[in-house]
Formats: structure tokens, sequence, C-alpha cells
């Protein structure tokens, strides 16, 4: 199946996110969300705002037919939690809207950006740049840029 409509997710406190379509090869729309802690919040806070902004994100025209997302590292506490939980919504809010959710791992996606899996985000930054006709925000939008990319050419043809 060929997915013409793509939003990559870079997932973390500030999410980086791009609307890809596969079709001409082109962003259409990028950029960064902030979930910061609020006072007083646990990260359940945090889900419940990023869930109800990718459910506005993922309601735009064109529809979105895949979402593709970096996977969460392992390495234990508040950043794995919050990258586990941001995962996991994500994944969920696609199966309620009929969404191909898909993930690739970061030496991945820096094999196919950079030619190596250990690009560094410099390397990165300038890969998206070339894509958006201008630099990223920053890492984050950098990311899903690519990201988004790569799951245009992995799954989009």
């Amino acid at each position: 199946m060929l997915f013409r409509s793509i939003l990559g997710l870079d997932m973390a406190s500030k999410t980086g996110w791009a609307i890809f379509d596969s079709s001409t090869h082109r962003v259409i729309e990028s950029g960064v969300q902030e979930f910061p802690l609020k006072r007083g919040e646990s990260n359940g806070g945090r889900f419940l705002r990023f869930r109800a902004w990718l459910n506005q994100i993922t309601g735009f025209l064109p529809p979105i037919e895949l979402v593709a997302y970096e996977q969460a590292h392992f390495r234990g506490g508040a950043a794995t939690e919050l990258c586990v939980g941001f995962q996991t919504r994500a994944q969920e809010i696609a199966a309620e809207m009929g969404i191909v959710c898909e993930g690739v791992h970061t030496g991945t996606l820096k094999k196919w950006a950079t030619g190596s899996g250990k690009g560094s985000k410099d390397d990165m930054m300038r890969k998206a740049a070339r894509r958006l006709g201008r630099m990223p925000i920053d890492d984050n939008e950098a990311d899903a840029v690519l990201i988004a990319a790569w799951a245009a050419e992995t799954y989009g043809g």
C-alpha cells in the first residue's frame, strides 16, 4: 500500500512534526510543539495535552494516511517515560483513526539521511534544511522532517 500524506513525529517535551506529501516529495507543513511540565502536574497532564494536539493535527487536510515516528530509547528515567508515553498515544490515536503507524530506529534514520548511523545533529539539520528550503527551527523539527521523508521513501512509493 502506498501512502501519500505522512505525519513524521520526533516526540519529546519539544515534539518536532512534519506533514509530507509523498507524491510531490515536499513538506506541506512542519514545526515544533512544546509540552512542558506545568507546576504541580504529573506526566499524565502532558499526555492529555499531547493526545488533544495529535487528534487535532491528524485532522489536517489532506487526511494523514501514515504516522511515522522515531522509536523511543530505553535509557530509563523521566525522558524515557515521556517518550514511551507519547509513542503509545500516537499508536493509539492512529489505531482509532484507521491510520497506519510505523516507527524507525534512530540509527536507521541517521544512516538513511546522512550515510552514517552515527550522523550528528548538525548533519541532520543540514539534510532537513535542504528539504525545507530553510533552516529548521531546531533538531526536533529537523528529525521530524527526515522521519516523514524516510517514511515517504520507504512506504510512499
